[in-house]
């Protein structure tokens, strides 16, 4: 082998090394969030009755919005979604831990006094 060969492969060597060890640096990109409690609001958007629930929401959103994160999809947009969760009644809303499990699903219009007891109950707001 010759000494300029085994010098560009070192260099090789070398750079791959070295994106080796920045790679998972990058890829982490800014600090990851704490992933947070959430509900999965299922509605449509001609639906009167899920427009009022979607009122609500949002400002559940403004009051606890640090706390639990609201996602409002719509059947038009987000059928996968509604496949997944085996959505029948809308609007239908699925409540998720920090890690993802659905650990209560209500169905159909639910008042904001009901909606923050409930989260409470479910130790995802304080």
């Amino acid at each position: 082998m010759s000494g300029n060969r085994r010098i560009l492969i070192n260099g090789l060597i070398l750079v791959i090394l070295i994106f080796g060890l920045l790679q998972p640096a990058w890829s982490q990109g800014p600090s990851p969030r704490q992933p947070k409690p959430a509900i999965l609001e299922f509605s449509r958007t001609a639906c009167p009755i899920c427009k009022r629930m979607e009122d609500v929401l949002l400002q559940v959103k403004k009051a606890y919005g640090s706390q639990v994160e609201i996602r409002i999809l719509h059947v038009e947009t987000a059928e996968p979604q509604y496949r997944y969760y085996q959505i029948v009644i809308i609007p239908t809303q699925v409540f998720l831990d920090a890690s993802g499990k659905e650990v209560f699903r209500h169905e159909g219009e639910i008042s904001q006094e009901s909606l923050v007891k409930k989260l409470k109950e479910l130790k995802f707001i304080k």
